[in-house]
């Protein structure tokens, strides 16, 4: 007799509804035994002031700009931008195969805290809170340049992640054009809000909590899911319950209940390999100065590398660079794991 197919046993792919792309799923490999790479946990000594900290207050940065003695959350323009505001526009086509054309931006940099010694889960909601006022503000000044089409709030956390400096921060990348991730992303919700007349994340946050399979964290304003369609072993979503299109939407309630969203799950985190847990983090909202957009439903992924242990990470290799992504442990099974934490 033919077996029964089983979600949580049998090898399968699930649809990621925002890029529509694939996730390829393989429960029984989680079972395997482990003989690769090991990393090293981080010092988890840090002062509270460091002298030789380019992001102290006080302190002198690398192209000699000096900090101002801050006692809260303190942004700048990044000192070695990725993107410049002042590259001249220009296009180049060899026959329609070597195509480039030039980006501009402006990348800043936002101190979460005057604190060497803190991260995100160590600050009070009100501290959380003054970072959303900080994101608002500078979403809104670098939106008056008309020739910004998207404005990328993210935060990298953790030497494993390639974060040069365990001061809490993080960065935001403004660009001329709309990056590769958002242009899906914009795509996918066009399609359904053009075939339903409503949020692709409003429908599937509603089924989301209906079924309570996958919800970690479930705020006033705000609930933090796994993903049904899940790449990193732990990662999660943050959606907010109400339809905005960006951060500068949220009233004081909203954001209250966002700094609350954020604490608890970086808590949670923390707690799950007791280390001070790595991730990617960033949110993801309408395009700027390119129409309304009223398709466009805020959201926020955290992408942690972290597989088995605080040690044991999970690489994005083979496979998974040339063919699909690729998870062992289903989004079920990480969601109790995270669960139990609470």
């Amino acid at each position: 007799m033919q077996e029964t197919f089983n979600i949580k046993e049998h090898a399968h792919r699930r649809l990621n509804i925002l890029t529509g792309e694939w996730v390829l799923i393989s429960p029984h490999r989680s079972k395997r035994p482990w003989q690769g790479k090991v990393e090293s946990l981080p010092a988890n000594n840090r002062p509270a002031y460091d002298s030789s900290c380019y992001l102290c207050p006080g302190n002198t940065r690398a192209d000699g700009s000096v900090n101002p003695n801050y006692n809260k959350p303190f942004a700048f323009t990044n000192d070695f931008s990725a993107l410049l505001p002042n590259i001249p526009e220009g296009k180049t086509n060899n026959n329609n195969l070597l195509y480039a054309e030039s980006e501009k931006g402006i990348c800043r940099v936002i101190c979460f805290s005057p604190k060497h010694n803190l991260t995100l889960p160590d600050l009070s909601v009100n501290e959380i809170v003054e970072v959303i006022n900080l994101w608002q503000d500078e979403f809104l000044t670098l939106k008056k340049n008309e020739w910004i089409k998207y404005i990328q709030i993210f935060e990298n956390k953790g030497e494993i992640m390639g974060c040069s400096n365990p001061h809490p921060h993080g960065q935001i990348w403004s660009s001329s054009h709309i990056p590769v991730e958002i242009k899906k992303e914009t795509q996918q919700q066009q399609l359904y809000f053009q075939q339903n007349n409503k949020s692709l994340l409003q429908d599937y946050l509603q089924l989301e909590l209906q079924l309570n399979e996958r919800v970690v964290i479930n705020e006033k304003h705000f609930a933090a899911l796994v993903p049904y369609w899940a790449v990193w072993p732990y990662e999660t979503i943050i959606i907010s319950k109400r339809q905005v299109k960006n951060v500068t939407e949220f009233n004081e309630e909203e954001k209250e209940s966002l700094a609350i969203t954020l604490k608890k799950l970086t808590t949670i985190y923390d707690k799950l390999f007791n280390t001070s847990f790595p991730y990617s983090a960033g949110m993801h909202q309408q395009p700027v100065n390119n129409g309304e957009h009223a398709e466009w439903h805020w959201h926020m992924h955290f992408y942690p590398p972290l597989l088995r242990s605080a040690t044991v990470k999970k690489f994005m290799v083979g496979y998974e660079m040339l063919a699909s992504p690729q998870r062992d442990i289903t989004p079920e099974f990480a969601t109790e794991q995270l669960l139990q934490l609470i």
